[in-house]
């Protein structure tokens, strides 16, 4: 018969349990002290995560982790950035290479449960479509059957694409690269018929292209691609960092508040505007962060509208709508729990 602990035999190792997971940094104390926010983002993705020639990098991932950084620091510009592929993104997470993927990554009940991860919200809701030349005179996906498709590596598409087919009955030839940019290289030079990703990502690709308008985007969207920023699980309160900043620049929107007017908006009397933006109420300080958070996200990124709009929406080289992305009171599906 085995010999039972005593009480105080397996308090103590108990305590001694605890004290371990104490004495580990969190993630927030680690970029406090490191002075920084690590984001991992895409190699080069237009309108998302994409670097200049000087290196200095811009898009909706990008301000993702910026506001990130705002809400800590103060400060968007304390960041840096990791450009990992498909087939990285996770590993460099799970190392702790980075605090915070933003690489327009779709949530999925696999990455949720399986990887150690934890998604933190949804900052585009995306679908898989289908990217050809015009002169192959196809209009619908349903036309690809024998095709050639360039697909990227570790990604959601590639399952998409398989189930899709043979729901169809149709054959096709899997052409796979590495990165995106091997990948509209590929169908550029003519390796396959199709291009297909997220529809928003095609946007991005369709722009590098020599003849953008040689191409289109087929009217079919074959899957549901929620996008959002990811997290390590096992730091409940930097999960909660990281998802509430989302949340705070989506109920920003929706309450009016602007980068133009957020001075002004620091004098409402408007109590849910009060909570956002740290004059009164202790919405900070259950987070771990300043009492004016808030503020300082819609200071340095704007609210969700605004950072749609400066790197993905009219008037942007990829010249999305706002469509399931608008908020939920103006038809879209973009909705926040409350500040309260």
């Amino acid at each position: 018969m085995k010999k039972l602990l005593s009480f105080a035999t397996a308090a103590t190792i108990t305590g001694t349990l605890f004290a371990g997971a104490a004495s580990a940094a969190t993630t927030l104390e680690t970029v406090k002290q490191r002075g920084h926010l690590q984001c991992g983002v895409t190699t080069g993705l237009p309108g998302f995560s994409q670097p200049d020639d000087k290196g200095n990098w811009t898009g909706l991932d990008v301000d993702t982790c910026r506001a990130v950084a705002a809400a800590i620091f103060g400060d968007g510009s304390k960041v840096q950035f990791t450009p990992l592929t498909a087939k990285e993104r996770f590993t460099a997470l799970q190392s702790g290479e980075i605090d915070v993927l933003a690489r327009n990554t779709t949530w999925t009940l696999t990455r949720d449960a399986s990887l150690g991860l934890n998604f933190t919200g949804t900052n585009y809701y995306d679908g898989q479509g289908f990217l050809v030349n015009k002169n192959i005179g196809v209009d619908d996906a349903k036309q690809l059957g024998g095709a050639t498709v360039c697909i990227q590596a570790g990604t959601t598409t590639e399952l998409n694409l398989a189930d899709y087919f043979r729901t169809q009955g149709m054959d096709f030839k899997p052409i796979v690269f590495n990165t995106s940019e091997q990948t509209v290289q590929g169908f550029a030079s003519g390796r396959c018929d199709v291009l297909t990703s997220d529809r928003s990502q095609l946007a991005a690709l369709r722009s590098k292209l020599e003849d953008p308008e040689s191409t289109v985007i087929l009217p079919n969207t074959i899957s549901k691609e929620p996008l959002g920023p990811v997290v390590r699980q096992g730091d409940d309160q930097w999960f909660n960092i990281v998802k509430w900043t989302l949340f705070t620049q989506i109920n920003a929107e929706e309450l009016g508040i602007t980068q133009e007017n957020l001075a002004d908006m620091k004098k409402s009397t408007n109590p849910e505007i009060q909570r956002l933006l740290g004059t009164d109420g202790d919405m900070g300080e259950k987070l771990g962060l300043p009492a004016d958070y808030g503020y300082q996200i819609v200071e340095d990124v704007g609210n969700y509208g605004e950072m749609y709009n400066r790197n993905v929406g009219p008037g942007t080289p990829l010249d999305l709508e706002r469509g399931l992305n608008a908020l939920w009171t103006n038809g879209g599906i973009m909705y926040a729990p409350p500040v309260r």
